[in-house]
């Protein structure tokens, strides 16, 4: 007795599906999903307004939210660590609060702005310690900073403002740059966004961030550092906030304790929207800017739509709830659906039966 098998050629796609899939893998991606989310919200600001497409409009799109962007830079870092930081924007009413009332005593500028820096790093030092060494939770311990640096900000002007700072400082954040329609504040943004992609992007420090977003004791197995870079993140988070802080006193003219009330909200909503999981480990910077974009632009077409703050807010709200919600949708209806196309592993004939794959001769 002898056998032999007849082995039956698998249903495979052909070669070339594979690369095609990768070539035109950039239309499934989140960011062309974010591309066209604004496309849609430009059309109807458009609609609301004929002027939204001003070069003024424009500006103001960024000027008027620039510190919220730049918060958004280094909440990047922090959310794809698997953290987060709630005290963003309390920091930076601090900040701003300690810029003002030193100058109102006499510092020169210089100082003033030297000590605003020195209170937001020691801000985020303090929240860093108390996540990366001491092990307590980022949501309480960030939540905490919230109402405590916010009160903070308080005791140090109470509900007064401080003003009259130089012209040579409030030109900055409210003068265009001669020849051109636009403030250095949004220089000095394009340039930390340019900072910000070069060391997540393109460097050991955002190679090994990602790392413990993914897994943070395999991180610390394979030698990486991880309680001094998620201190080191709530650092440069607290640097950005001071610096959001001075370009709010430039572009304001003024400062106080209540300054950016709120704005943590639109803060994660563009991180998070852009693609950066909230579990950490993914997202880009290209997402978050995209989200900036979108954010902003929904800000701005609701004014100019006379829609109020607490509507607004309320919007914002629910697109944050949206970009942590359809992540999960998408991935459980993209798995059902693999599920659906899966191919059988045995061909398959018109009633049902497989086919014999061997045939015995005797």
């Amino acid at each position: 007795m002898s056998s032999s098998t007849t082995s039956v050629p698998s249903s495979q796609p052909s070669a070339l599906r594979p690369e095609q899939s990768r070539r035109w893998a950039w239309l499934r991606s989140r960011e062309m999903l974010l591309l066209l989310i604004f496309i849609g919200v430009v059309i109807v600001n458009l609609n609301l307004s004929p002027y939204f497409l001003g070069i003024d409009n424009l500006v103001n799109v960024f000027q008027l939210s620039i510190e919220k962007a730049m918060m958004a830079l280094t909440m990047t870092f922090v959310i794809i660590s698997a953290e987060i930081d709630l005290s963003v924007a309390s920091m930076m009413a601090l900040c701003a609060t300690v810029f003002g009332v030193l100058f109102q005593n006499g510092a020169p500028v210089p100082i003033a702005i030297i000590g605003a820096l020195v209170v937001g790093a020691v801000c985020g030092a303090f929240n860093g310690l108390m996540i990366a060494y001491l092990g307590f939770p980022s949501l309480a311990v960030t939540l905490a900073g919230l109402v405590g640096y916010r009160g903070l900000a308080y005791v140090i002007l109470e509900d007064r403002s401080a003003s009259g700072f130089p012209d040579s400082f409030v030109a900055f954040g409210q003068s265009n740059i001669p020849g051109l329609p636009f403030p250095p504040t949004l220089v000095l943004f394009a340039l930390l966004l340019a900072l910000c992609v070069a060391v997540l992007h393109f460097s050991a420090f955002g190679r090994r961030l990602f790392v413990i977003g993914n897994n943070k004791e395999a991180a610390r197995f394979a030698g990486v550092n991880v309680k001094r870079i998620k201190w080191s993140i709530y650092v440069a988070a607290g640097l950005m906030s001071a610096l959001a802080g001075l370009v709010y006193a430039t572009r304001i003219g003024s400062v106080r304790p209540d300054a950016a009330d709120g704005a943590e909200l639109d803060v994660i909503t563009m991180v998070v929207l852009g693609g950066v999981s909230i579990f950490g480990g993914s997202g880009s910077l290209l997402g978050v800017a995209l989200s900036v974009l979108i954010v902003l632009s929904l800000r701005n077409g609701m004014s100019l739509g006379s829609i109020n703050g607490s509507f607004q807010t309320s919007v914002i709200g629910g697109l944050l709830i949206l970009s942590l919600l359809l992540p999960n949708v998408f991935h459980d209806a993209r798995v059902a659906w693999r599920r659906l196309r899966r191919v059988p592993d045995h061909p398959v004939r018109k009633d049902g039966v497989p086919k014999v794959i061997s045939d015995s001769k005797t």
